[in-house]
């Protein structure tokens, strides 16, 4: 069995901080509307009692 490839390793510096990019009027409302589902589910479970 040959012997196993390490993973490459990158300094915490090099992955922090992702950045977010929408560039088109489509991926931001998608996003967007992905966060207002997340809340809206949110106080429906709350006001649910679940």
């Amino acid at each position: 069995m040959p012997p196993r490839k390490e993973p490459p390793e990158h300094s915490a510096q090099d992955v922090s901080q992702g950045e977010i990019i929408l560039k088109r009027r489509w991926q931001r409302t998608v996003f967007v509307a992905g966060l207002v589902g997340i809340v809206l589910l949110v106080l429906f479970l709350a006001v649910a009692g679940l």
